[in-house]
C-alpha cells in the first residue's frame, strides 16, 4: 500500500500512500514540509539522534526516531508544545501525519523521547541554526540580546526563602547554650554553627558532670533537649540553603529550581508585585533567527550577559562583533567584559531614559583631562579627603565649588542629607564612567540609532511571537534541565517557523536602515525650572503614591 518517496534524504524520509488521502494535503504544504525535512538532513542533526535509543513498548515495532523528532519540532513550530497536543496532531493534523508516517506515538512515548534529547539538544540546535545561517548567508557579526521571565510549572505561594538570617539567630542561641554547658571553647563566636559541630557537642554533653551545671541533672537534661532541637532546626536550614545555592534566595517546594520573581503581567493584582515561580530566559537574535538561548535562575538580566556571550563563543567559536541590549544589562562588569573581548557594545545604562528626555540628567560629566564637569557647568578636580575613603579602590573623590547660586543645586543634592552648601563632593569611578559615556556616544550615533530600532523589532518582536502568536507564556516541565530542553525546542520551533516563511518568500526580511545624512542624536537639554517643579510635587506625595506611579496596570496607558 505504501511506497518510499524518492527524496535524496537518507534519514528524514517520509512515506506516502498510493491511494489518495480523504483530505489530501495541499501541494504548497508538501513543499514546505519537504524543505523542512531537507534542512534537517543537511544540518546533520541525525548524527546526534543516532545516539538516542528509544526502546519499543511491549514488543511493538520501534518508532522511527527521525520522523518522530521532525514531527515534534514541527509541532513546536505550530505552537503545540504539550504532550497531548503533539499526540493529537500525530492523529489528526495532516501535516504532522505526513511527517510521522504510519507511526502513532502515545503521549508517554513522546515524553520519553523528549527526555532522551536532554544531552544532545544543544548540538542539534547548533547544527540546525548553522544550516539556516548557511542557507540564507546570514552574518553573525551583529546580534541583539534580550530576556524575559516565563512562569514555571509550580504551585503558587509555595516558595521558601533562604533562611540565612534565621540561621544566624539560631547559631547565636546555640552558642549561648553551649556556654552554659561549658562546651563553647572551640565553637566560632561569629557566623553560622554547622549541624556537624552541634552533633559533636551533643555527643560531648553526655559526658558532662551534672554537678558542674547549675540546676543539676534536671537542668542538664533540658539543655540537651534544647540543643537537640537546635540541631534539628539547623539541619533544616542547611537543607534549604543547599537547595537555594549561593546565587539565589528562594525556591519553590514543587520545583526546587524555580525562583520567586515578579513578572511583568500579574494576573492577581495587575501590578507586577506578586511573587511567581519563574525562570529567566535569554535569547540572541540575528536577522530574526534565534542564534543562541540561555536559561538562568537570576532575577535580573545584569548577570546573564557574560554567560550568554560565553555560550555563543563556545557554540560558534568566536564572539559577535557588535551587540545591542537594553538598560537591564548596563553594568560596569558587562561594559568592561565587552571592552576586553573586543565587542562593540550598544548597551544602554539604567539612567539612559531619564538623561535622554532631560527629566533626570546626569549630575556630572567625566572629561578626558581627568576632571569632571557638573550639571551647572562648574569644573571639579580630584581631591583627597582625610578620614574618608571611597567605596571601591577604583573610585576617587572630585570636588566642585561655588554651588550656592547653581540653579540645579536642589536636583544635584536631592539624595544628600545636607541640602545647602557651597561645594559638592562626587565619588567617581573613572573607568566605569568612561565606558558608560562611550556606550552613550555609540548609541547616539546614526549607527546606534539603527541598532536601537532593530533591537526593538528583532529580539523584542521574537518574544512577541513566542508569547502572542505561539501562545507560549508558561513552562510545562519542571527542573532546570527539563525546562532548558523545553525552551530549546521552543526556540528551535520558532526558527523553523521563520525558516519556512523565509523559504517561501525566497529572501530574508528587511529591517530599518539608517538614511544617509542622518545626524547624531542629542539628549534633550534639561530645564532647571521643570526639574524644580517636579521635585516640589514629588515632595508632597506619600511613599505609596510614588510607588503606584511606577506600576503599569494591565490594559492601561
Amino acid at each position: 500500500m505504501f511506497r518510499q518517496e524518492s527524496h535524496t534524504m537518507t534519514h528524514f524520509t517520509i512515506s506516502e500512500p498510493l491511494l489518495l488521502y480523504t483530505l489530501p494535503l495541499e501541494a504548497k504544504e508538501q513543499e514546505k514540509l519537504d524543505a523542512f525535512l531537507l534542512l534537517l538532513e543537511k544540518s546533520g542533526a541525525w548524527k546526534y539522534l543516532n545516539e538516542v535509543r528509544l526502546d519499543s513498548e511491549l514488543g511493538r515495532p520501534q518508532i522511527n526516531k527521525f520522523r518522530l523528532f521532525s514531527a515534534i519540532v514541527y509541532c513546536f513550530a505550530l505552537g503545540k508544545s504539550s504532550l497531548r497536543e503533539i499526540e493529537a496532531a500525530c492523529y489528526y493534523d495532516l501535516r504532522v501525519v505526513y511527517l510521522i508516517g504510519e507511526d502513532r506515538p502515545s503521549s508517554s512515548t513522546i515524553s520519553r523521547f523528549i527526555s532522551l534529547l536532554e544531552n544532545c539538544i544543544t548540538p542539534i540546535f547548533i547544527s540546525i541554526v548553522q544550516a539556516i545561517v548557511e542557507e540564507f548567508a546570514i552574518s553573525l557579526d551583529t546580534v541583539f540580546l534580550d530576556g524575559s521571565k516565563f512562569e514555571a510549572n509550580s504551585n503558587k505561594y509555595k516558595f521558601v526563602w533562604k533562611p540565612t538570617t534565621f540561621h544566624l539567630r539560631l547559631s547565636e542561641k546555640a552558642l549561648n547554650l553551649l556556654r552554659l554547658m561549658h562546651l563553647s571553647d572551640d565553637v566560632p563566636k561569629d557566623g553560622i554553627i554547622s549541624s556537624k559541630l552541634l552533633t559533636e557537642k551533643l555527643t560531648e554533653s553526655q559526658k558532662i558532670d551534672p554537678e558542674l551545671i547549675e540546676g543539676g541533672e534536671t537542668a542538664l537534661n533540658k539543655m540537651r533537649s534544647q540543643l537537640y532541637e537546635y540541631l534539628i532546626k539547623s539541619v533544616e536550614y542547611e537543607e534549604k540553603e543547599a537547595i537555594c545555592g549561593p546565587d539565589r534566595n528562594s525556591y519553590y517546594k514543587t520545583d526546587h529550581d524555580a525562583t520567586a520573581m515578579c513578572l511583568k503581567e500579574d494576573y492577581y493584582s495587575g501590578l507586577g508585585s506578586q511573587m511567581h515561580a519563574a525562570y529567566n530566559t535569554q535569547i540572541m537574535v540575528c536577522r530574526g533567527i534565534i542564534v543562541f538561548y540561555y536559561l538562568s535562575q537570576d532575577r535580573s538580566d545584569t548577570r546573564t550577559l557574560i554567560p550568554t556571550l560565553e555560550g555563543f563563543k563556545s557554540m560558534y567559536g568566536c564572539y559577535p562583533k557588535r551587540i545591542c541590549a537594553d538598560a537591564g544589562y548596563g553594568s560596569f562588569a558587562n561594559y568592561k567584559y565587552c571592552n576586553t573581548k573586543g565587542i562593540e557594545d550598544f548597551i544602554k545604562y539604567p539612567s539612559w531614559n531619564g538623561e535622554r528626555t532631560g527629566r533626570y540628567p546626569a549630575v556630572y560629566e567625566y572629561l578626558e583631562d581627568g576632571t569632571v564637569s557638573c550639571l551647572g557647568g562648574r569644573t571639579g578636580n580630584r581631591v583627597e579627603i582625610p578620614n574618608r575613603h571611597p567605596k571601591t579602590q577604583q573610585s576617587a573623590f572630585y570636588k566642585v565649588e561655588n554651588c550656592t547660586n547653581c540653579q540645579f543645586m536642589a536636583y544635584c543634592r536631592r539624595f544628600m542629607k545636607e541640602k545647602e552648601g557651597n561645594q559638592r563632593i562626587f565619588e567617581v569611578m573613572p573607568e566605569y564612567v568612561t565606558l558608560k559615556q562611550g556606550a552613550r556616544d555609540r548609541l547616539l550615533r546614526p549607527e546606534g540609532i539603527e541598532m536601537r530600532v532593530n533591537r526593538s523589532c528583532q529580539v523584542e518582536g521574537t518574544f512577541g511571537v513566542l508569547k502572542q502568536n505561539m501562545a507560549y507564556t508558561r513552562f510545562r516541565r519542571r527542573k532546570l534541565a527539563k525546562v532548558r530542553l523545553e525552551f530549546a525546542l521552543t526556540c528551535l520551533g520558532l526558527n523553523i517557523r521563520k525558516f519556512l516563511k523565509f523559504k517561501k518568500s525566497g529572501k530574508l526580511p528587511t529591517y530599518w536602515k539608517v538614511p544617509e545624512g542622518l545626524e547624531a542624536e542629542t539628549f534633550k537639554k534639561p530645564s532647571a525650572k521643570r526639574i524644580a517643579n517636579r521635585l516640589k510635587k514629588r515632595k508632597n506625595l506619600q511613599p505609596n503614591e510614588i510607588a503606584k506611579r511606577g506600576y503599569r496596570r494591565k490594559g492601561m496607558r
